[in-house]
């Protein structure tokens, strides 16, 4: 209920309905009134609210439009995994923080959560633009970036008699896993999902065309979890692959209804609750700039991979803006630094925190940025 009027008063506001969930968030959660409190119940929805997210998002993306705009979407990663490296990893070192810690932090801000910006760009009808199909390209293209990042950091963390919480494969082993799972998603999209879902309206059972379609987006984002990806990539592409196929509308209709009256929100609201006050007040500069870096890096980074790509200024700062969001794969990379010991009590509160507000910011931003985009069919959007 707190969700749907602090979207409606966002919406009325003119303001990105998530935007209203995020601060209901962190109002009820441990960061001001301390209602609410992560816990078991709430991460499972959430998982399954970001799933089902992303399984819409591909399911109203445009395949050819993905692979059209490809070369720009891995451009626009790799200079917005660079430049946050590089600068917030200078910066903490800067703000004494250790030259591993430093390293780690930027890794950790490499990352790129695209759940929230598929719901702006959702909102603003504007995923199945060019900017919105290099946005989802380039954010598949981070993570997995961010995976290998992650994996030789755990390596280091090793090296240095650091031990990482939990057993990881080697980094060979999770790239061969992850070509494998790539291969997969192609046999899935061409024949797979095709039969399956001619197969379920077969079946004598009511919405059995939603059921596997569910089946085959929580299978996926199973998938993607085993092999190292965020499970949202996985949802993506179950998504994309039910899109081509005669069900479409139908699976919208019903899907997106039962998403947004329970799950969805409640993981825009746990990103919320992930915000503690817990010593803010003798790090506000830091939290404060780094926040900031936060947001200018993959701004700066990635709207610089598209101009290189020949896209305008306007939809440069689209794309952007559309990659600021950390949320869960920068919160995974936290918690594994936190575990492992490399990041204490302390600093691990201060990157939970910054990750939250960038995370917040960043819908406003995106906004912004489609509001100044000319207005004309998605191929001339840039």
């Amino acid at each position: 209920m707190l969700t749907t009027l602090a979207g409606n008063f966002a919406n009325r506001l003119g303001v990105p309905a998530v935007i209203g969930e995020l601060l209901i968030g962190i109002i009820i959660g441990p960061a001001l009134l301390n209602w609410v409190q992560l816990n078991s119940l709430v991460n499972l929805f959430s998982d399954i609210g970001v799933v089902i997210l992303m399984f819409l998002g591909g399911l109203e993306s445009n395949l050819q439009l993905l692979m059209k705009y490809l070369r720009p979407a891995i451009i626009v990663a790799t200079l917005g995994v660079i430049l946050p490296i590089s600068v917030m990893g200078l910066a903490s070192w800067w703000w004494g923080f250790t030259g591993l810690e430093s390293l780690f932090i930027g890794v950790i801000f490499s990352a790129t959560s695209v759940s929230i910006s598929v719901a702006v760009l959702k909102e603003y009808h504007a995923l199945t633009t060019r900017e919105g199909a290099t946005i989802l390209g380039a954010a598949v293209a981070d993570d997995i970036m961010g995976v290998v990042l992650l994996s030789l950091m755990i390596s280091l963390l090793a090296s240095q008699g650091i031990e990482a919480a939990g057993s990881q494969p080697a980094l060979v082993i999770v790239l061969l896993e992850q070509v494998a799972f790539f291969g997969g998603t192609y046999v899935l999209v061409k024949w797979v999902a095709p039969y399956l879902m001619h197969l379920s309206e077969r079946l004598v059972m009511t919405s059995s065309v939603t059921i596997m379609s569910m089946v085959i987006c929580l299978g996926m984002a199973w998938l993607a979890n085993l092999v190292g990806l965020s499970g949202a990539i996985g949802a993506f592409f179950a998504g994309i692959a039910v899109a081509h196929t005669p069900y479409r509308a139908v699976l919208a209709d019903h899907v997106e209804p039962l998403g947004n009256a329970i799950f969805i929100p409640v993981f825009f609201v746990s990103v919320g609750l992930n915000m503690t006050l817990d010593h803010v007040g003798e790090k506000v500069g830091i939290i404060l700039g780094l926040t900031v870096l936060a947001c200018l890096t993959k701004l700066i980074g990635c709207g610089l991979g598209a101009r290189l790509c020949h896209f305008s200024w306007s939809s440069s700062s689209v794309i952007g803006t559309g990659m600021i969001a950390r949320g869960e794969m920068g919160l995974i990379t936290a918690q594994i630094g936190h575990q492992a010991g490399l990041l204490g009590d302390a600093n691990y509160s201060v990157m939970i925190l910054v990750i939250v507000l960038a995370t917040v910011v960043a819908p406003l931003l995106l906004k912004q940025a489609l509001k100044r985009m000319p207005q004309g069919t998605p191929e001339q959007s840039a």
